[in-house]
């Protein structure tokens, strides 16, 4: 996480990014999920339906949970919504919301029978049903939309350091998985719902992030 971390916070004071000036956007949308995802995170691992292998955390433990599960929801939803306000910066005119709103509805049906199909696997349903919900809301109730463009190539290029992390994490494994409540399908032996929840994760951050940010300047 100090890794992770590390580069936006250097660049954080970046003159055309002056990221550290979003803070109080980006502080209220981390809590929000943050405290969501935590609740979720309490539960399962009550459930076994993931576990923390105390070999590898500090031992550090609140409700159950190691310090730097904790320290994940700040750390991680902080550095991509920054490669999110880069690519702003960077990129200004790169913006084809229609045919990501066409990928989008897609995705929204996949998601939804993958919950519906999987229902009895615990972590697939909890994590696709959940974010059927939201993304659906962001598509036809909230305007996330004309920003999905920046919201999906930010999400494509986060894969890339998630892959290497949570690759590593769960070889180790510092983190592990009851299959019995997951698809069993794997990537780098990542399941393939933390994919969705990594999605899930950054979209209610970020869309939040949007909304107080639009909502303040309007004002």
């Amino acid at each position: 996480m100090l890794g992770s971390v590390s580069v936006p916070l250097i660049f954080s004071f970046e003159k055309k990014v002056q990221y550290f000036k979003k803070i109080k956007y980006l502080l209220p949308a981390m809590i929000f999920t943050g405290t969501i995802f935590i609740i979720w995170d309490i539960r399962f691992n009550e459930l076994g339906i993931w576990s923390f292998n105390p070999q590898y955390v500090t031992g550090i433990y609140i409700t159950g949970l190691p310090l730097e599960e904790w320290l994940f929801f700040i750390v991680i939803p902080y550095c991509c919504i920054f490669i999110y306000e880069i690519l702003k910066v960077k990129l200004p005119q790169l913006e084809i919301p229609k045919i990501f709103t066409g990928i989008s509805l897609i995705l929204l049906i996949v998601f939804a029978l993958l919950a519906y199909f999987a229902r009895e696997k615990l972590y697939t349903f909890f994590t696709f049903f959940l974010l059927t919900i939201y993304f659906g809301y962001t598509i036809f109730r909230n305007r996330f939309k004309k920003f999905y463009t920046k919201f999906y190539i930010a999400y494509l290029i986060s894969l890339i350091p998630f892959l290497i992390v949570n690759g590593i994490l769960t070889n180790l494994p510092v983190v592990e998985y009851n299959d019995l409540h997951n698809l069993g399908i794997k990537i780098i032996n990542i399941p393939v719902e933390d994919f969705a929840y990594l999605f899930l994760l950054l979209l209610m951050n970020i869309s939040i992030y949007e909304y107080l940010k639009n909502y303040f300047i309007a004002k």
